[in-house]
């Protein structure tokens, strides 16, 4: 069995800020981590390689210094990486980039047995490139897998998470599937495994390499154009209205300004 999961190095959430002329993040000078939620991913795929024998490759985009989260991947125990970095993949939305993803796995392996994702990214927060490279690979999906199983024949069980509870499916690898943080605890890399990660051979590969349309990669396969970016606006702690005095007067003022607010009142 052949396991890609793909991952993401994302700007630590806490330090994220907004260029104003570009309407992007700004990425310099922020410290980058590998993607919370690919961390899940990946916990899932080296279970199933301790189980079976799989084999693990992973996957991501971005530029040469994302190569640091391919080596995390290996030092946990992912057999071999690939970096897909060009300037032709700047500026891709989710649509560009699951088709880039999709030009990879397929120079890594022509039948993936399964491709794993995270649910999303912490910085975009779309969940559609799992969705998008499912449909670039022509591989059934799976979203939201909480846990999963799978027999000798390629059949699997996944309960996904749902809003109300979870649901059980059932059905026949290959497939690609999103993984939620309640499928597994990511496991720490050993002495070992950090010290093989830092001589083992990532490769890089840029857009001519994978056989890719220019035409669907970045800004020129990018269908979405951010118009403008903005934090939301801090929250008020709202109008306090002292109940203790003159409880009447108080009901009185609530009420005024909920019939000026047209709430029903």
């Amino acid at each position: 069995m052949h396991i890609i999961v793909c991952i993401k190095q994302v700007p630590d959430s806490t330090k994220i800020s907004i260029d104003p002329v570009t309407k992007t993040l700004q990425r310099e000078g922020v410290e980058s981590i590998l993607n919370p939620f690919d961390e899940y991913a990946l916990e899932l795929a080296l279970r199933i390689k301790d189980e079976t024998g799989a084999r693990v490759s992973v996957i991501s985009m971005g530029p040469p210094q994302a190569q640091v989260i391919i080596r995390e991947a290996l030092a946990r125990g992912a057999d071999d990486g690939v970096l897909l970095s060009d300037r032709a993949y700047a500026g891709a939305d989710t649509l560009a980039t699951a088709y880039a993803l999709a030009s990879g796995i397929k120079k890594i392996t022509a039948k993936p047995d399964l491709v794993l994702f995270g649910k999303q990214a912490i910085d975009g927060d779309t969940a559609q490139v799992g969705p998008g490279v499912s449909e670039d690979l022509d591989l059934p999906l799976v979203t939201y897998v909480k846990s999963l199983e799978i027999d000798r024949s390629g059949r699997f069980t996944v309960e996904t998470l749902m809003d109300d509870g979870t649901e059980v499916i059932e059905g026949h690898l290959p497939a690609v599937m999103t993984v939620v943080k309640e499928a597994a605890t990511p496991r720490f890399a050993t002495l070992s495994g950090w010290v093989a990660a830092k001589h083992a051979d990532v490769q890089v590969w840029m857009a001519k390499d994978t056989g890719a349309d220019p035409e669907r990669l970045g800004l020129k396969g990018s269908p979405t154009k951010v118009v403008d970016t903005f934090p939301p606006p801090v929250k008020t702690g709202g109008e306090k209205i002292d109940t203790r005095k003159d409880p009447a007067a108080a009901v009185k003022a609530i009420m005024g300004i909920l019939k000026k607010k047209k709430l029903g009142v």
